[in-house]
This record gives structure tokens, C-alpha cells and sequence, in this order.
């Protein structure tokens, strides 16, 4: 029986993702330099509060987030902890509808405002189209989570964010798949003058062959189409019914099983 491990895409064994809130319009500099850095990230949105203040407009908004993702964050920032269950499903699902309609794409994501969240709402999550939201809660870790509806993320950026790079920067067992998660509010680097500390991060974790940057959606739909996959009993053979490409590793050789393509891997671990 051949020995099969799941990698993430390209074969790689890493995957960095940033996740930020409120659509603030210091956005446009942070998007800016992910972008220069190859870094992709997440932003949680409120649909009612758009174009208020010092935040991101309507207009601007599918143009400035193209590469990452745009996720929920409820209408209008309410601690839904605190909230009949009827006023969270209007929440949830009024900011969904509302911001599809301005990128064009499904929106599955969510962050919990004020990092409030409970049971009951994660119960619900799920009949509302929701496949993840993110906890304000740091593990200071780069585990894979069990529960996506509770996505501890590694750190906050003000966490000694660059000492957790190098850590992570520095994982090289092959045997095991490495995460690390930032997350924050652009606006943040504004209040603190310190926008050098994202800089620096960036400048040194971003562009690295050995890891995937992803966002946070894109990390749940990968996982998905792994656990997607259809063995045969005996790991002889392998199906995969989804429409991306998974990459495994079998024997420790690196393949590619297509989207809708089933490939053979006994013929790969005795070649």
C-alpha cells in the first residue's frame, strides 16, 4: 500500500494567510504592499457602514480587494453574542447579499465583530452559507484548525508578528503542513505609526517558493476538495471529484491528481 500524505498546492507544506476588518481606507496602503509582496489576504467587510466615515466605498471596493478576498463582518458591527438569533441571521445574510452583488462572487467567510461569538451562532453559520469565521482569539501557533467555525488565527500583528516569520520561515519537516495566520485592522498601523512592522513582515516572508499564499477561502476550498478525494480501500487508486487540482505525496514523490481525473498510484510508488 502506497504512503499518502496530503500537501498543499505545488507540493508545498506551508501556507501563509492575513485576515483584516472593517474596510477602512488605510486598506489601500496595506493592499498595496501585499501585493508588491506576493501576500494575499482577507478583508471582512460591513455592507451598512460602507463609504462611511474613513472607510472603503462601494465604488472602490471590487477594484482594490481584486486578488483577495472579500469576506462578511455582519451590516453594522453589532456583538451578535449579545443578539436574538433573528437579528443575526439578518445580519449575517443582508451583508452577504450585499456584498455579492458588488463582487460578482459567492461570499462564504465571515470574521465575528468584536470577536463575539458563541454555540448557538456557530450552529447557525452554516445554514446561512457560512464556511468559516475567524476568532480574534491568537494560538501563537501554525496548526491546521479541527473547527474553521472557530479559526483561531496565530497572531495579532502587533504580536511580535516578525518573530513568528522567522519561526515559521524556518519549518522544514515535510511531514507536516504549517499555517500561519495574521490578523488585524489596517487603520491600526495609522494609530500606532507603524506601518514598518507590516513592511518588514512582509518584505521578509513574502515572494518564498516553499510557501502558498492564500486566502482564507481559498484555504477552506482546497481542504475541502482534499477531504473530497475518493481512495480506493486499499489507497491503490485515487479519485478526485472536485474541479481544482490536489497535490499529494506518495512515497514521498510529489503529483498532481486533476480535477476530475483519477490516477493510479501503485503505478507511482513502484516507479
Amino acid at each position: 500500500m502506497p504512503k499518502v500524505m496530503v500537501a498543499f498546492p505545488k507540493g508545498k507544506h506551508k501556507v501563509l494567510t492575513m485576515s483584516y476588518d472593517d474596510g477602512k481606507k488605510a486598506d489601500r496602503k496595506l493592499v498595496e504592499i501585499f501585493n508588491y509582496y506576493g501576500i494575499k489576504g482577507s478583508f471582512h467587510l460591513n455592507s451598512g457602514l460602507l463609504g462611511s466615515e474613513d472607510r472603503i466605498s462601494e465604488q472602490e471596493l471590487v477594484n482594490l480587494y481584486k486578488g483577495h478576498e472579500v469576506s462578511a463582518h455582519t451590516v453594522s458591527h453589532p456583538t451578535i453574542g449579545r443578539s436574538p438569533k433573528e437579528q443575526i441571521v439578518e445580519e449575517v445574510m443582508e451583508d452577504r447579499k450585499t456584498l455579492e452583488a458588488i463582487v460578482d462572487y459567492t461570499v462564504r467567510g465571515l470574521s465575528y465583530p468584536n470577536g463575539s461569538f458563541n454555540r448557538m451562532i456557530k450552529d447557525i453559520l452554516p445554514h446561512l452559507g457560512i464556511e468559516y469565521a475567524r476568532t480574534v482569539n491568537s494560538t501563537g501557533t501554525f496548526l491546521i484548525p479541527d473547527d474553521f467555525l472557530e479559526w483561531n488565527p496565530t497572531c495579532h500583528h502587533n504580536q511580535d508578528v516578525l518573530k513568528f516569520a522567522e519561526e515559521f520561515a524556518s519549518l522544514n519537516k515535510q511531514q507536516y503542513l504549517y499555517m500561519m495566520y495574521v490578523w488585524g485592522h489596517s487603520y491600526e498601523f495609522d494609530n500606532d505609526q507603524n506601518w514598518d512592522v507590516i513592511e518588514e513582515f512582509c518584505q521578509y516572508i513574502g515572494n518564498r517558493d516553499d510557501i502558498w499564499y492564500a486566502t482564507n477561502m481559498e484555504i477552506i476550498d482546497y481542504l475541502k476538495a482534499c477531504q473530497n478525494l475518493k481512495f480506493s480501500a486499499n489507497s491503490q487508486f485515487v479519485y478526485n471529484p472536485s474541479a481544482q487540482s490536489v497535490w499529494l505525496n506518495v512515497d514521498n514523490r510529489m503529483v498532481e491528481i486533476k480535477g476530475g481525473s483519477q490516477m493510479n498510484l501503485s503505478l507511482l510508488s513502484h516507479s
